[in-house]
């Protein structure tokens, strides 16, 4: 068996291991539950990495966004012919301004009633499927329609009435998810194989991390869903002007956060550069998460530089180190594009703190909200652990 593979296998139960060490109830740790969801993740790494008719689901579903996306340049092409179908088109252009498309559509299947139900269709399955609490696994295929401060915002009411120790593991939940209105961003920038299997398998790791992080027993009293006020629909047309306008917002606030974090990362490679030429942020994020891109089952010289777009990833977002590695891509082994793009398909960085503990502020109540805030380290690490879990099981199928 190749090294690296034995490497990469002992990684996926070293990424466990170290979730367990930091575990706040390791007495209550359901073992059988997490290996049935360890088992079930890989298989279905497989099925969608290597068998058949997985593939072909992926490449269906692919083709679907690859026809949003061309549908969105239309419109985007109309305001901006100049910088559509060019050969070298803007990330803002390629990637983000589609957006205007995919945002209003995921809402208008919100409007219609339509994204609720399918919804609340998967969370059902997935509680039945992995054993654990409604809400909970409501909650994680919520995060991966909506996104985590909007799935936060519409389950407000059942989050007020919650104990301090499932509203913790609510926390490291939220950490690990994308929205779904992200996939066609992501699809344009790294291949969409990998985006579209690292979204389902962090939905599992999610729970199978924040199970071992944070082991809550829920009496069966209280594992129950609340059912959602039915709020007066706004006059479809209105609805539809916010959603655009929404979405336009949304493209401002990533190009600006691009700009920003790639300028911000520029300075100070330059001030660090005053005291050694060769020293960068890129080296230092890349010395602090070597050990972990080692256990992927990459060589050296490849786990560094893994190690290195990984720490970039956490201190900025996704979106700048996918900008980065676009021309590069070709460049890099099959194994390690697998992993680092699978790795990437996640909200988790420290920004994301900040919105997610700004929207519980709003929510809970001042201590529980107080509370949640000391566990600032546990949520990053919990989001870390998922990204390189998903990492390590699609690394075991390609080399």
């Amino acid at each position: 068996m190749n090294l690296y593979l034995i490497i990469n296998i002992i990684g996926v139960a070293a990424f466990i291991g170290f979730a367990f060490l930091f575990s706040k109830n390791k007495k209550n740790i359901q073992w059988k539950s997490i290996g049935i969801l360890v088992v079930f993740n890989v298989f279905l790494a497989w099925f969608l990495m290597v068998f058949p008719i997985g593939r072909w689901i992926i490449s269906q579903i692919a083709v679907g966004f690859n026809w949003l996306m061309e549908t969105a340049y239309s419109g985007i092409g109309f305001a901006f012919a100049s910088m559509v179908h060019v050969k070298n088109m803007d990330v803002v252009f390629s990637a983000l301004m589609p957006i205007l498309l995919i945002v209003p559509l995921f809402d208008i299947l919100t409007y219609f009633g339509i994204l609720p139900k399918i919804i609340h269709s998967l969370g059902w399955a997935l509680s039945k499927l992995t054993g654990r609490p409604k809400f909970e696994s409501f909650f994680a295929i919520e995060m991966m329609f909506l996104g985590n401060t909007e799935a936060l915002a519409v389950s407000s009411g059942q989050l007020k009435s919650m104990s301090s120790e499932r509203l913790f593991t609510i926390s490291l939940m939220s950490m690990s998810c994308v929205s779904a209105a992200m996939i066609g961003v992501y699809t344009q920038m790294i291949p969409s194989q990998f985006v579209l299997t690292a979204i389902p398998l962090n939905i599992i790791n999610t729970i199978i991390v924040t199970s071992i992080l944070n082991p809550v027993k829920v009496p069966k009293d209280e594992d129950v869903i609340f059912e959602l006020k039915k709020e007066e629909k706004p006059p479809f047309f209105s609805f539809l002007g916010d959603s655009i306008l929404g979405a336009g917002k949304l493209i401002l606030i990533i190009t600006a956060m691009l700009i920003s974090f790639i300028a911000l990362s520029a300075l100070i490679d330059k001030i660090l550069q005053i005291f050694a030429s060769w020293l960068t942020l890129s080296s230092i994020l890349g010395t602090a998460m070597m050990p972990f891109s080692l256990l992927l089952g990459l060589p050296i010289d490849e786990a560094f530089k893994t190690a290195q777009y990984m720490g970039t990833k956490l201190v900025t977002n996704e979106f700048v180190v996918m900008a980065d590695i676009m021309p590069k891509l070709n460049t890099f082994s099959p194994h390690m594009k697998a992993v680092l793009c699978t790795f990437l398909v996640s909200f988790t960085n420290f920004s994301t703190i900040g919105m997610v503990l700004g929207c519980f502020n709003g929510i809970v109540s001042k201590e529980k909200a107080t509370n949640l805030s000391r566990g600032v380290w546990m949520m990053i690490l919990s989001g870390t652990l998922v990204s390189l879990m998903s990492a390590a099981i699609v690394g075991l199928f390609v080399w």
